[in-house]
């Protein structure tokens, strides 16, 4: 058996509603990465100097050198672009998150104080601006619980919300683990908040971006000119403010660099951006933490049993009778590679489906052969399973004149005598007089055509089956 961890499904095709305060069709946030003074450097006790996110695009890491240009390209941002930022924000009375890497905060009180009075929240960003995908998991824990500590002493108060950033594979996990957080943001994967699971600990996650973000001014094919960042923000602005109104509200996050964005002819595309957004009543400015309690009180997390997490017997017990008679379907589905989106009707569906379909012809006529006959003796003996129960009566199939009942028992001789097996239809898709008429013009198949008609509907029954049982 293998499981497979990634969650590609996230909140399906009809994702929940976010209920934004105000009615909001729009939630916009605001990210000031604050790295300036955390980055790689020889005075900070790193091998090599910094080599990312500068305007030195494709700079290389000097090893055992201090980098004067990188130095002091990090340098503007706490000296000249943060201010120029702080100033933008609070002309306009717009919330920000920063993202604080804990030993650049250390280095700057003026610009924590600055934050502190605006009202900003200050998350973590981890303890330096550095990689950690190579980091071993008791090292990064180390300096995670360093960076909580060196957070709360140098801006009086822990932090809510974690984001490293250059995270690794366990980031998120001892995140999580650590249980001190609100939220976390190390994920670009969805457009509205989800849950994850590590044992017993929910961790909220409110996901970040790559593509709203300054930091395409420091990367290859990126934006190259204010305008290109300007319409970029206000596209995506446009587009996820079209949706909330049509009914379906998301979160838009723009992350910002003080050593990117901060240079004026940058800062120029921000204001006009800023601008654009206050012209929109119905959107809601928010810091990081506003739109991380609002969910976990709008959308707690939800336990339930999770077919991809069940054991095999436990599996089989619940969906080895989706399919009539045939707990080996089930048993072949589990052995499957399954996960997160298998643990929706429509995904637990496809592998159940999936083994149906690979079965040789004689399995699959036994499936065929396991369904009861339509208003047949079964049904007036009530020995019918119950799923068969419910829904021959919602075709009103339990409720059949002696007439009605006399032309059921003659179509189902007559299908029985040519084709082999009983007549299967999905009779929650029909009344009585659809399935009637199906009966007639099904009689009238080869028996291959039949065959492989019987097959669709008997996949069809057990996707309503399933509809039942699990989330859609």
């Amino acid at each position: 058996m293998t499981r497979y961890p990634r969650d590609l499904r996230g909140h399906g095709p009809t994702p929940p509603d976010p209920k934004w305060p105000g009615g909001a069709s729009l939630a916009v946030q605001f990210v000031v990465n604050y790295e300036e003074g955390g980055e790689n450097c020889l005075l900070h006790g790193d091998a090599a100097s910094e080599a990312f996110l500068s305007e030195i695009v494709g700079a290389a890491a000097w090893t055992g050198q201090r980098h004067w240009n990188m130095e002091t390209i990090y340098e503007y941002g706490a000296r000249a672009g943060f201010w120029r930022l702080h100033r933008m924000f609070t002309e306009r009375g717009m919330p920000v998150t920063v993202y604080g890497v804990a030993t650049a905060l250390a280095r700057c009180p003026e610009q924590v104080a600055a934050m502190q009075e605006a009202g900003w929240e200050i998350a973590s960003h981890g303890l330096k601006w550095i990689e950690y995908k190579d980091f071993p998991e008791a090292d990064e824990r180390a300096h995670m619980e360093e960076a909580k500590r060196l957070h709360a002493a140098v801006t009086g108060a822990a932090p809510r919300g974690w984001y490293t950033g250059r995270c690794s594979m366990q980031t998120v996990r001892l995140a999580a683990e650590d249980g001190c957080f609100s939220y976390v943001a190390d994920s670009y994967a969805d457009e509205l908040p989800f849950w994850m699971s590590f044992g017993e600990r929910h961790q909220l996650i409110v996901p970040y971006t790559l593509d709203a973000n300054d930091m395409r001014f420091a990367t290859p094919q990126g934006f190259n000119s204010g305008d290109q960042f300007f319409a970029h923000l206000k596209d995506s602005f446009d587009v996820l403010l079209a949706e909330g109104r049509a009914g379906a509200p998301k979160m838009m996050s723009v992350g910002l660099h003080c050593r990117l964005v901060g240079r004026p002819g940058r800062a120029a595309a921000l204001a006009r951006f800023l601008d654009y957004v206050a012209q929109h009543d119905d959107v809601w400015v928010a810091r990081r933490i506003d739109i991380a309690d609002h969910w976990a009180a709008t959308h707690p997390p939800v336990v339930w049993e999770r077919p991809s997490q069940m054991d095999r017997a436990r599996f089989v017990d619940r969906f080895g009778g989706v399919f009539e008679h045939s707990p080996w379907i089930a048993e072949g589905a589990h052995g499957l590679e399954l996960g997160p989106a298998h643990d929706c009707a429509l995904g637990l569906h496809n592998a159940l489906a999936r083994v149906f379909r690979m079965a040789d012809a004689d399995r699959r006529l036994a499936v065929l052969r396991a369904h009861p006959d339509l208003a047949g003796k079964l049904a007036q003996a009530r020995r019918l399973t119950p799923d068969s129960t419910a829904e021959q009566a919602s075709a009103g199939l339990d409720a059949l004149t002696d007439a009605e009942r006399a032309r059921f028992q003659d179509l189902n001789a007559r299908y029985t005598a040519r084709f082999g097996f009983p007549f299967i239809i999905a009779v929650r898709d029909h009344d009585k007089a659809s399935i009637l008429a199906g009966f007639e013009r099904r009689l009238e198949n080869d028996a291959d055509q039949e065959f492989a008609e019987a097959c669709r509907q008997v996949e069809r029954i057990a996707l309503h089956r399933l509809k039942e049982m699990l989330p859609q």
